[in-house]
């Protein structure tokens, strides 16, 4: 019948010439310059009427499906579909259907179920592009009824338990991609090394099924990812700064002037972008967008090149991506439909907060539009306790878990009933702490469960400490610490105290004492009514020592204080002391000792005692030195003569100075004094005989002048010699 109607349209329109590659849509031509479009079958002739032309209406899909889905399982993309076409026309080459919106790649997955029924359809599984073909054996066409019902046997899973969110499918006769919230088809065209401007250029020659290519634009996250990470090239897009640098904006298509992004690699987003990690980096003349090879940073970002790109690797041009759809006057196609699913999620609110003891619980969650909550007490199976937003439990006593979801056992989520035990009074290992003198102390404590918290009152008051074993600070008086135990806000209200002693140590004082040479001295603790223990073994308040060194005595408070002080007694030995020489020069006179010791000191008069062992001014004569120890460890004593040479005299019988004489020239029998004048005449001797001179020669007295003496101790000593002056 089909080819009895065909023969009277051809002698109707035998003027015409039909073309079976190109349909026309009301006014519009089906082209396929430019553009990838399937071909249609028209009857079973149509490899005869190849130089024919025939105006036919394109197919008209339309699909239902809008359905809950479960990680794990299997479910049929559409719930009905079905393809108006022209009655001329019978089949296609292939049909796309591909998971437009929120594809995992690696986890989602559509098949082709019972293909036994569709013997004359093969499938492809395009796993970057998530998109499944259905064509004919060899090439063949397909009948449009049996693209139908593949269709509807075409089905979706997930391998991931852990997956979530919506995905949607396009259905659609050309091979185009379809983004269905869009509603627009995007092509990608191979072309290695062309320019942009080039790639623009062919872009706006190209069309599908009637709509005006233009080099794509992107405006959401969906759509970067079907052109970037789902299509089957990266390239060209619409993006381009060349206008104003750093500010970017689309300039093809119905969506050109529009900014999407201002500055540099941190500027701002007016709309959607997405930019590779660093880009736009502005390098050079780098003004136009294009979509990043994989495998260099973000997979389907964006970069900025020059015009015309790298001559190779991973910036070089590679092709471009046009967009069909949206053009002013153009009227959307229906060679294309959709379905979604939905992978129901309960999410629970926060659990409620814990309860001391027992108590009863109520949760509350969401879900996703359409789904169901129910409420289980296993993490798979289990008993269904409730539905709905909300579920009260019974009243439990220990911590339970329960667990929601929203129609999908895979993705239930658990929700916390917390019971926590008030604990038990605590305990302290001791509740009478004690240490000697100021200082910190461990106190300990514990109970059945929980912490321990510290304070310093019996009630309320805030917790200085949380732990078991309490370091408190440095505590100088009597103090009582209080010992809470509680658990996760169940408090036990009895607060066990802990009294902390403070003992005084005994008050010591160190020592530094003389030992008299060959003597012994008894050290005292300086404390009665004490436990001693002295560094020489001694248990006594005293102990008695003949050595010079350190001394200690731990000094112990009786019970219960028990507090030690140690006391230090430096014993210094003192040596007795005795006097090597004594030096005399004029009226100066230097005591020396055997040693020199600083606990020496020396005198000449027997009375007045000194450090030093230098004396000036001492009287002439007979002297007597004097050297002690200073704590009275003994002294020791020698005489010494001091001389004293008058440096003048004035015989004129007034009783004052009227003879010169060496005061202490007694003490040495042997001593001779010769007297010479100026010229060195002698005139006068003195000895032991003879102490002093008048100043007269042979009776006559001698005129004022000064005169030379010279004194001869004895043999040992040296010649003493000066000079004098007699005065009249």
């Amino acid at each position: 019948m089909r080819n009895i109607n065909l023969l009277i349209i051809f002698t109707l329109f035998s003027v015409l010439s039909f073309n079976f590659s190109n349909a026309i849509e009301n006014t519009k031509t089906f082209n396929k310059k430019n553009a990838d479009i399937p071909k249609p079958i028209i009857g079973k002739k149509a490899k005869k009427q190849k130089k024919s032309n025939f105006i036919i209406d394109p197919p008209k899909l339309s699909a239902q499906g809008d359905q809950l889905y479960c990680p794990l399982t299997s479910i049929n993309i559409v719930t009905d579909f079905t393809i108006t076409n022209d009655p001329a026309e019978t089949g296609t080459e292939a049909i796309y259907i591909q998971i437009s919106s929120g594809y995992s790649s690696g986890f989602d997955r559509l098949d082709l179920s019972n293909s036994v029924s569709h013997p004359n359809i093969i499938t492809s599984w395009d796993a970057i592009a998530g998109k499944l073909t259905l064509s004919g054996l060899t090439g063949n066409a397909v009948l449009y009824s049996e693209l139908v019902a593949a269709v509807k046997d075409v089905v979706f899973t997930n391998s991931s338990v852990t997956a979530s969110g919506i995905r949607t499918f396009s259905i659609t006769m050309g091979k185009a991609n379809y983004l269905p919230s869009t509603q627009h088809y995007y092509e990608y065209v191979p072309s290695i090394g062309i320019t942009w401007t080039a790639a623009r250029d062919a872009a706006a020659t190209r069309n599908y099924y009637g709509l005006q290519g233009y080099l794509a634009t992107i405006l959401s996250a969906d759509e970067a990812k079907l052109i970037g990470e789902q299509a089957s090239g990266t390239g060209w897009i619409g993006g381009s700064d060349s206008e104003t640098e750093g500010v970017w904006k689309w300039v093809t298509g119905p969506e050109a002037g529009t900014i999407f992004w201002n500055g540099n690699a941190n500027g701002s987003t007016p709309n959607f972008a997405f930019w590779n990690t660093g880009e736009p980096n502005q390098a050079g003349d780098e003004d136009y967008a294009h979509i990043t090879q994989p495998g260099v940073g973000i997979r389907g970002s964006w970069n900025d090149l020059s015009n015309s790109g790298s001559t190779s690797g991973d910036y070089q041009p590679k092709g471009y991506v046009v967009e069909y759809g949206g053009m002013p006057g153009e009227t959307p196609l229906q060679i294309a439909a959709s379905t979604k699913i939905t992978i129901p999620v309960a999410t629970p609110s926060a659990n409620p907060n814990p309860q001391c003891d027992s108590g009863s619980f109520t949760f509350t969650a969401t879900a996703t539009t359409g789904a169901t909550i129910s409420w289980y007490d296993a993490a798979t199976g289990g008993n269904l306790l409730g539905t709905g937003g909300t579920y009260t439990t019974p009243t439990i006593t220990t911590t339970t878990t329960y667990y929601v979801d929203a129609g999908c056992e895979t993705n239930r989520k658990p929700v916390v009933a917390t019971v926590n035990q008030t604990p038990n009074n605590p305990t302290a290992s001791n509740t009478n702490v004690s240490r000697c003198g100021t200082g910190s102390l461990t106190l300990e404590a514990s109970s059945n469960v929980g912490v321990i918290n510290w304070f310093l009152t019996s009630t309320g008051g805030t917790s200085v400490y949380t732990g078991a074993n309490f370091s408190t600070p440095s505590i100088s008086s009597n103090t009582t610490y209080y010992a809470e135990a509680s658990n996760n806000g169940c408090i036990n209200p009895n607060r066990i105290a802990v009294n902390i002693i403070i003992y005084t140590p005994p008050a010591v004082t160190d020592e530094t004492l003389p030992l008299c040479q060959f003597e012994t001295i008894t050290l005292d603790a300086g404390i009665s009514g004490m436990n001693y223990l002295w560094s020489n073994g001694a248990t006594t308040q005293t102990t008695s020592v003949n050595a010079g060194g350190t001394y200690t005595v731990d000094v112990t408070s009786p019970a219960p204080e028990s507090c030690t002080s140690r006391k230090t007694i430096v014993v210094e030995e003192h040596k007795i002391p005795q006097i090597d020489r004594i030096d005399v020069e004029g009226t100066r006179a230097i005591i020396y000792p055997v040693k020199a010791e600083d606990y020496f000191e020396y005198s000449v008069d027997g009375i007045n005692y000194q450090n030093s062992n230098i004396f000036y001014d001492v009287p002439g004569g007979l002297q007597t030195a004097y050297i002690r120890e200073k704590s009275g460890c003994g002294e020791h004593t020698k005489q010494f003569v001091v001389l004293v040479f008058p440096p003048f005299f004035t015989p004129n019988n007034d009783t004052f100075n009227d003879v010169w004489e060496v005061t202490g020239m007694e003490n040495y029998p042997q001593a001779e004094v010769t007297i010479f004048d100026r010229y060195g005449k002698l005139v006068a001797q003195l000895s032991r005989f003879k102490m002093s001179w008048d100043g007269n020669f042979n009776q006559i007295p001698l005129p004022s002048s000064d005169y030379w003496y010279a004194l001869k101790v004895d043999d040992t000593m040296p010649i003493l010699r000066g000079h004098f002056t007699l005065k009249r």
